[in-house]
């Protein structure tokens, strides 16, 4: 059986004018089963539909604050650095991916990003909007827990998990603030941060707040959450 092939939405280093990759991304992937591919930055609609013909996946990576133009707002001063070019081709993926059904998966900014792309809103910066006692920027090692999350009984995390609670990592100052219509709530942080998402009407889009690529080997819920995306791409 071949193995199914996941398009990896690349890092931009703009200060080095580069792009990169977290090995955890593709090893994670590749330990479940799958041929990962990372993906070239670019918003060339037919190069995206060329490219999604060939993919049995998608996982949006974490990386630069999402735009505020993307869910109607102006960028307040705590907000990071953006990147147009990866937003306008994630904007096309995404919407090619939910139009064929292929399944993605979204870390970090991915979940953000989901969300904003959806309709939903973000907070631009959770310690001035949404300030919190729990540590959501974390020293590393990065594949250590810092807080909790609670799984929404019977969502499909919580079935694939098997557990109502989970220690994740975490490495963020944004996150969801309105929920985007079509998506449900996995997920919750113990601040009430949302931290996990799914859409209902479609077979697998799946995101998560936390970090995998850097939790999959000392951890088996991360094994799970990388396992999960390959299964519905085979």
């Amino acid at each position: 059986m071949k193995k199914p092939v996941i398009g990896v939405v690349p890092l931009v280093d703009k200060e080095r004018e580069s792009l990169w990759m977290l090995p955890g991304y593709l090893e994670g992937l590749e330990a479940a089963g799958a041929l990962p591919v990372i993906l070239p930055l670019t918003e060339d609609r037919q190069a995206l539909i060329q490219l999604m013909d060939s993919l049995n996946g998608l996982l949006f990576t974490g990386g630069q604050d999402v735009s505020p133009a993307l869910y109607g707002e102006t960028p307040l001063p705590q907000c990071g650095e953006t990147c147009s070019r990866r937003d306008g081709m994630e904007q096309v993926l995404l919407e090619l991916a939910l139009a064929q059904d292929k399944p993605v998966l979204g870390i970090c900014r991915g979940i953000q990003f989901l969300n904003a792309a959806l309709g939903g809103t973000l907070y631009q910066d959770l310690p001035s909007q949404k300030p919190s006692d729990l540590s959501h920027v974390m020293t590393p090692p990065y594949d250590q827990p810092v807080h909790r999350v609670d799984l929404i009984p019977g969502s499909p995390l919580e079935k694939l998990l098997g557990c109502r609670t989970l220690e994740v990592n975490s490495y963020h100052h944004q996150g969801v603030k309105d929920l985007a219509p079509g998506l449900a709530v996995m997920a919750r942080a113990t601040d009430g941060l949302t931290e996990g998402v799914w859409m209902p009407e479609r077979r697998f889009v799946w995101a998560v707040q936390w970090h995998p690529e850097f939790s999959w080997k000392s951890q088996e819920a991360s094994r799970r959450i990388f396992a999960a995306l390959v299964q519905a791409a085979q």
